[in-house]
């Protein structure tokens, strides 16, 4: 048990030192990590309704009881939300960790849950000629300082009809990545999304994914109409229009990507 500790500690250090090139800045206290929640986002890609199917019913009916026997609470499942025919079908799942002892020990405990392997079998066991995806893309996280937690979005609208919107914010480089986080914690616009109600998810700062140096996030909206309403407020606020005037938050994002999904009905998010 101590290997298995000391392991997730060195994966901890070394994933937080590569990304920051400023060592000084960086929380290396254990009260300070333990507070701040890990997340796994996965990314599933299908080329068939069978797929969706089948992993859908692996995902509802095995996955997720099984990582709540574990202790984790809640889990997100998002849907992509298409508006053209050709556009490839996804399915988003956001699952936060206490530390990252417990994001490693994940898999180890599921292989000797016997309910999940009966339950996911058809998935867990598809052949290699009928598999229930195309490829999964993982991307681990840790959660800003100013929102160290996932939450829960406090909406009553139907589920159909929400807007989860979920961005990632390339930099182009580390130091301009690490001055974008920091515009959202020190600079303010973590609060000034909670002013605006923006129903945030989570805000997370990238660890280990295919588009680094980046942060993602995610608000929630209760339709089209009020996201839109809402980021023009945003955009028109006398904060935003401060920050933007900064010199020193110049130039830090390169890139941006935005999703739209909403949640399936058996998603806690």
């Amino acid at each position: 048990m101590k290997t298995f500790q000391l392991l997730a500690l060195l994966v901890t250090v070394a994933l937080a030192s590569c990304g920051n090139p400023n060592p000084e800045t960086t929380e290396t206290t254990e009260t300070v990590v333990n507070e701040r929640e890990f997340y796994q986002l996965k990314v599933y890609t299908f080329s068939s309704e069978d797929q969706i199917a089948t992993t859908d019913n692996y995902l509802q009916n095995a996955f997720i009881p099984a990582v709540k026997k574990q202790g984790i609470d809640k889990v997100g499942v998002f849907k992509f939300r298409t508006n053209e025919k050709d556009t490839v079908q996804r399915t988003y799942v956001l699952l936060p960790f206490k530390s990252m002892e417990e994001f490693l020990a994940l898999e180890g405990k599921l292989s000797e849950d016997a309910e999940y392997a009966a339950a996911g079998s058809a998935y867990l066991n598809a052949p290699y000629d009928n598999t229930p995806y195309d490829h999964i893309e993982s991307i681990l996280m840790q959660a800003f300082t100013d929102m160290p937690m996932m939450q829960v979005p406090n909406l009553d609208s139907p589920r159909s009809e929400r807007i989860y919107e979920l961005r990632s914010y390339e930099s182009p480089t580390e130091k301009y990545y690490w001055n974008k986080v920091d515009m959202f914690n020190a600079g303010g616009e973590v609060k000034l999304f909670d002013r605006l109600q923006f129903n945030a998810v989570f805000y997370g700062e990238v660890l280990s994914g295919p588009r680094m140096p980046n942060l993602m996030y995610m608000t929630t909206h209760a339709d089209m109409a009020t996201r839109d309403k809402n980021w023009e407020a945003f955009v028109d606020s006398p904060e935003w229009k401060a920050l933007t005037a900064m010199p020193k938050y110049e130039n830090n994002v390169s890139h941006a990507d935005i999703w739209f999904l909403y949640p399936t009905e058996y998603s806690d998010y």
